[in-house]
């Protein structure tokens, strides 16, 4: 596996996050691997990811300034082995635009993590306070930790 594509709704909480965090992982294991994120809508194309991400990956020491917001393309299909829904809505929402033919494993990202958060949704952080975005980094790194472990074989 050489590409993981992580996808949310608009790209500015979860996803970004995602990115964020496994990126800096696999660059410090020193292995090559293309990584992404996009939204399932394009509310926010090219902003960069919300202020409250942004703050919550800096304090756990992760660099998310460089991301701005893209929407999900057919063409991602074709170019990431590995394709991570945030929650079960947007798995639902990549499973029908997949184009038919197309390599590209679709998983729900938290089927990666341990417990307790195996098979949850990350949950949207975007209408709540600050804690909900250290929760949302809390579930992704630990899912991206074991992710890790996957690419990396």
């Amino acid at each position: 596996m050489r590409s993981v594509l992580f996808v949310c709704t608009g790209n500015i909480c979860r996803s970004p996050t995602a990115d964020g965090v496994f990126r800096q992982l696999v660059a410090d294991a020193g292995l090559d691997v293309l990584v992404d994120s996009a939204g399932t809508h394009g509310y926010h194309i090219g902003d960069g990811p919300d202020p409250r991400t942004v703050r919550a990956a800096r304090d756990r020491g992760y660099d998310l300034s460089r991301l701005r917001a893209r929407k999900l393309v057919t063409d991602d299909f074709n170019r990431f082995d590995l394709m991570l829904a945030m929650d079960r809505g947007h798995l639902d929402i990549m499973r029908r635009l997949a184009p038919a033919g197309s390599a590209a494993q679709l998983a729900l990202f938290s089927d990666f993590a341990p417990a307790p958060w195996r098979g949850r949704d990350v949950p949207d952080p975007y209408y709540g306070g600050a804690e909900g975005f250290v929760e949302v980094l809390d579930m992704v790194e630990a899912g991206a930790t074991a992710l890790l472990g996957l690419v990396s074989r």
